[in-house]
């Protein structure tokens, strides 16, 4: 049976424009101007947990840093956190198919100060907002490996529905790679944005900008 005709409009590429928030502004990334300040915060991790399930990482020195930035199959963010005034992670879309109105987020790269953190969330609800909004794509999609339980946790927590899982998707650093599959598409934005903006309010941090309710996006 053939889907339903539906009027569609090609969406936009990513921009040069940042995307601005309260705790954090998102920077088309340059290898020049933040790779010292990732390289510095990213360098916090000691035991380069943070490159685990990537396909490239740890970095021993700043210009294998610079090199992975330049990536032209990503459109990378580096992401400022206001508080700590510094650039201290990564995230960017990719597998941009404008004639499918889809669109991913990963790549997703968080130094330890920003991990688990108010900043962290905010700039997964601006990319977000950013595809649905302004950028007009049908689906939005995350991927990671089946393996990655904190990434499956993390897709669902930020409104991710889970879809299933790709066998033997990909080889990555030597290993097999199952890659679970999660989305949202546009009807459901309303909703999640919704739960997005009482998370992030003024009401639900304290002084600390620790969150006094959980972000709870679906039922």
């Amino acid at each position: 049976m053939l889907g339903k005709k539906i009027k569609f409009k090609l969406p936009r590429v990513p921009g040069v424009n940042n995307l601005k928030g309260k705790f954090v502004t998102l920077v088309p990334a340059s290898p020049s101007k933040h790779s010292k300040d990732l390289f510095e915060t990213f360098s916090l991790d000691k035991q380069g947990l943070l490159w685990k399930y990537m396909p490239d990482g740890p970095f021993k020195n700043i210009n294998q840093l610079k090199h992975y930035v330049k990536n032209t199959d990503c459109f990378f963010y580096a992401i400022y956190s206001k508080r700590h005034k510094k650039y201290c992670g990564l995230a960017s879309y990719l597998r941009i198919q404008p004639k499918a109105g889809s669109i991913e987020v990963g790549y997703i790269t968080y130094s330890p100060i920003l991990r688990r953190t108010v900043e962290a969330t905010e700039t997964m609800y601006l990319m977000m907002k950013n595809v649905f909004e302004k950028l007009k794509y049908r689906r939005y999609e995350w991927k990671c490996n089946n393996g990655n339980a904190k990434s499956k946790n993390a897709a669902l927590r930020l409104g991710f529905k889970f879809e299933g899982v790709f066998r033997q998707a990909a080889v990555v650093k030597g290993r097999n790679r199952d890659t679970a599959w999660f989305s949202v598409i546009d009807k459901e934005w309303k909703q999640l944005k919704k739960g997005y903006l009482e998370y992030l309010s003024d009401k639900n941090l304290d002084k600390n900008f620790i969150q006094k309710k959980s972000l709870k996006l679906r039922k």
